[in-house]
């Protein structure tokens, strides 16, 4: 099967220390992956290059066979959650969204976003500014956020992050039925290793800069 994201020995510098080194890998589309590893081991900087908020410093990546290495425009269709989400402090959720919509090459309908908030969990017509969500809250409207125009790739950078047990299985209700009823490609990275087993359909280990399919079972990867 063609590859829908490819690494072709990408490597990522940042002065004297290098992130990451001479890293391929090929992903398909339609699928859950896991990346796993320690902090720092690299995961969020292979997240911000698929998503253009970082350029490698050599090597090539491509997304549906289209060089994004060097590309001056976003992906197209992507939804990304990546380090702790940012809004406007004293708006709430959904003027937030309004916002970010606005910004979009293809803007969803208010329909369309109040349905997201409600999906994870949240009321569209509250009137609560940002600044007084508690962790949770604001996580759910990074994930609303990204969600909202339709992506049909989902990049999530510990998305569960301030969840409570019962938003968790929501979520990662939800997230299986995005790969499975839309064809949406889901890239996670977790600590839970809970999440990692329910939702990945394979994984890949980072460490010291370098990424490899892991070969053992999910309970076993360090994450």
């Amino acid at each position: 099967m063609a590859h829908y994201i490819k690494f072709n020995q990408v490597n990522k510098s940042f002065k004297s220390e290098q992130v990451l080194n001479d890293v391929s890998f090929e992903l398909e589309k339609g699928k859950i992956y896991g990346f796993v590893g320690r902090n720092g081991s690299g995961k969020t900087v292979i997240f911000k290059l698929i998503s253009g908020l970082m350029r490698p410093t050599s090597g090539e990546i491509f997304l549906e066979n289209q060089n994004m290495t060097h590309a001056k425009q976003f992906p197209k269709s992507i939804g990304v959650l990546i380090e702790t989400p940012g809004f406007i402090p004293h708006y709430s959720g959904m003027k937030n969204l309004k916002i970010l919509n606005g910004l979009s090459s293809s803007p969803a309908s208010i329909e369309t976003l109040e349905k997201s908030m409600e999906l994870v969990g949240l009321d569209p017509k509250n009137k609560k500014p940002v600044r007084t969500y508690s962790l949770g809250m604001r996580q759910k409207l990074g994930i609303a956020q990204a969600i909202m125009n339709s992506p049909e790739l989902l990049i999530l950078d510990e998305p569960m992050n301030g969840l409570d047990e019962e938003s968790v299985k929501k979520m990662r209700v939800f997230f299986t039925n995005l790969k499975k009823e839309k064809n949406v490609t889901i890239l996670l990275a977790s600590h839970n290793k809970e999440d990692i087993q329910v939702l990945c359909d394979d994984l890949f280990e980072i460490s010291k800069g370098t990424v490899k399919r892991s070969k053992q079972s999910q309970e076993e990867v360090v994450v």
